[in-house]
């Protein structure tokens, strides 16, 4: 009797436990549904406000590139390619369109409540607050190459910046470096890691007259906003888990010397100024115990990226 009484309910909660599990698989798909739509209807109308003109550093991205063009010639093919950030073709925006359509499929991810997160960050990185704050990176690569014709915006002075977090001189375009929109770590024969751009963005290794290699760029970078605020919203897990995946194989190369290697994002750097709220508020990375998880269906394929060639603007004043 007391036997047939324990199966019962053992019979019962595993019952309720199955509910509860449905359930919950039910609240996830509906959130999905919910927020592909959303994200779907706020990156259009970004769209739609990049095109009128209505983002202010994307208005201000292309008056910087156009006296940029004209003060310097010999960089325009480079310049143009940043000022594309100011509209639809850019690199920044066909990200967020890149992983919409990344996420419409669920094989791409190891399950639904990952799924889940990248939609909802997608929804949060098509604020057009965040996404203005975002333009601020290639916006200042600008102000930089204009030998201090032109204004930083939400950020302090490049000396200042550099001084206030012990950084080196990487030149023109560090903001840009690591960025997933702009290029890739790759790794040479030796086995260590350096920046490759894409397409004319490559135009910024002649103004660096060195390679970026990943072991100095994480030691001595300096402040950008993609890398210090915005990488939580502005990176798909797939994203993520190259960067990871970057550090690990640093770490691991310098573990075998006996020497410390550190993430480049164990400190965050000094540097933002006139943020949005919405910026101010925003996770700046994911929790350290969350691990991304996606899956590499898209992973061999960087046909997107490598077809990249995207722009910047100016306007005057500072470095």
């Amino acid at each position: 009797m007391a036997g047939m009484l324990t199966r019962a309910l053992v019979a019962a909660l595993l019952l309720l436990l199955a509910g509860c599990g449905d359930n919950r698989q039910e609240q996830v798909a509906a959130q999905i549904n919910k927020y592909s739509q959303l994200s779907e209807s706020r990156i259009a109308s970004l769209g739609e406000q990049l095109q009128q003109g209505s983002i202010r550093n994307a208005m201000l991205l292309e008056h910087y590139a156009g006296l940029l063009e004209s003060q310097k010639p010999a960089l325009a093919p480079l310049v143009k390619q940043l000022a594309l950030d100011a509209g639809t073709d850019g690199a920044l925006y066909g990200s967020l369109k890149r992983r919409l359509e990344e996420a419409k499929n669920p094989a791409n991810f190891i399950d639904e409540e990952t799924r889940l997160q990248e939609l909802e960050n997608l929804y949060q990185a098509a604020d057009p607050a965040l996404y203005n704050d975002l333009l601020s990176d290639p916006v200042n690569v600008l102000a930089d190459m204009s030998d201090g014709q032109l204004a930083r915006v939400n950020a302090i002075s490049r000396e200042s910046e550099s001084l206030a977090n012990g950084a080196d001189d990487l030149g023109p375009g560090s903001q840009l470096v690591g960025n997933p929109a702009y290029g890739q770590w790759q790794t040479n024969s030796n086995g260590t890691s350096f920046w490759a751009w894409y397409g004319m963005y490559s135009m910024f290794s002649n103004l660096f007259n060195r390679p970026v290699y990943y072991d100095n760029w994480s030691r001595g970078r300096n402040y950008s906003y993609y890398h210090d605020v915005g990488r939580y919203r502005y990176s798909s897990p797939r994203d993520v888990l190259q960067q990871d995946k970057v550090f690990q194989q640093e770490k691991k190369r310098f573990d075998s010397q006996g020497k410390r290697f550190d993430s480049p994002y164990a400190k965050t750097r000094s540097g933002a100024s006139g943020l949005s709220r919405q910026s101010s508020q925003a996770p700046s990375s994911r929790p350290s115990a969350e691990k991304p998880k996606f899956r590499s269906n898209y992973g061999k394929d960087s046909s997107f990226r490598d077809s990249r060639s995207r722009t910047t603007r100016s306007v005057r004043r500072g470095k």
